[in-house]
């Protein structure tokens, strides 16, 4: 049977994604290491579309041996996944040496490791089929190395270069590859309150996870290698680096 892979399906962007490709008639197989919201959110697909499968997985991505241990899990389990979601991911806004270093070997995991053992696995059986989808989620930051944010937007930054020579690679075998750089997305993860996150849509500056997904997955199957969905990101993405002399100063004077 064929299957979309999600991860980081037990709520936001994940779990958009996993409604998404259940629209679209995509059975979903719906990874998280929160057990039992796993179990509940893939109930609730089960019960909005009941023509597709939803399965849920409790799996620890930020180890290092849990793409294979996935990917194993699947064969075994006669899962095909045609559509891989590369979207399991921490966010947090502290200094590098002030950050545990538990939390830091974390994020390099979640955010590099497991990701790319995870296309070298699966993309291999897309190949051989001449047919695939894949999505890895970067961030807007991705361009620039941001103080309080090192692993976060550096991370970011090698899932996008890393898309960009799959794409190159893998487009003439049959296997799309798109990456996705929001900004601002209206979940918990950035813990914005809902004041905030309520003027942020009202002007366009935030998105919803259902509107990231939808764009998200129309990129990857029209064969769109890169796209930054939402007006005030893209006006971002613009924004040229500042010299990094700059950037000390104003940190110095504490303006950010």
């Amino acid at each position: 049977m064929k299957y979309a892979l999600v991860t980081g399906a037990s709520s936001g962007i994940g779990y958009a994604y996993a409604r998404e490709m259940a629209k679209r008639g995509y059975n979903v197989l719906m990874v998280s290491n929160e057990a039992e919201a796993i179990v509940e959110k893939a109930d609730i697909v089960k019960a909005d579309f009941p023509d597709i499968d939803a399965i849920p997985l409790m799996r620890d991505l930020s180890k290092q041996e849990a793409a294979k241990e996935l990917y194993d899990w699947c064969h075994e389990n006669s899962i095909e996944v045609e559509v891989l979601i590369n979207n399991a991911g921490v966010y947090h806004d502290k200094d590098f040496i002030d950050d545990s270093a538990g939390f830091t070997q974390l994020i390099f995991n979640l955010h590099m490791h497991t990701p790319a053992m995870m296309v070298y696995y699966f993309a291999r059986d897309m190949v051989e089929r001449k047919k695939g989808y894949i999505i890895n989620m970067s961030s807007v930051t991705s361009n620039y190395g941001i103080q309080r944010m090192s692993t976060y937007s550096t991370t970011k930054g090698f899932l996008r270069l890393f898309s960009r020579s799959l794409y190159i690679e893998l487009k003439d075998k049959g296997v799309n590859v798109t990456c996705v750089r929001p900004g601002a997305v209206a979940t918990p993860l950035y813990n914005l309150d809902e004041k905030a996150i309520k003027s942020g849509l009202a002007v366009g500056a935030i998105i919803t996870p259902e509107a990231l997904a939808k764009k998200g997955v129309n990129a990857v199957m029209k064969g769109k290698h890169e796209i930054t969905p939402g007006f005030f990101t893209k006006i971002l993405n613009m924004v040229p680096v500042l010299p990094t002399w700059l950037l000390v100063y104003v940190r110095r004077w504490g303006w950010f």
